[in-house]
């Protein structure tokens, strides 16, 4: 069974040198790509400010 991607929209980022190597590096040693490591990283940000709020 496929499951459907969420929709979304491409945005261009521009990143220093030293944190667009970080992530190629994450991205490599979790096996994911580095759009997926940027989609984690934003989540958990989002996820503590949140919860930051309700606390």
């Amino acid at each position: 069974m496929e499951i459907p991607m969420t929709p979304r929209r491409q945005i261009q980022l521009r990143l220093p040198e030293d944190l667009k190597e970080w992530l190629e590096q994450q991205a490599a040693q979790n096996g994911s790509s580095q759009n997926s490591e940027i989609i984690r990283a934003v989540r958990e940000r989002a996820t503590r400010m949140q919860e930051s709020v309700a606390t």
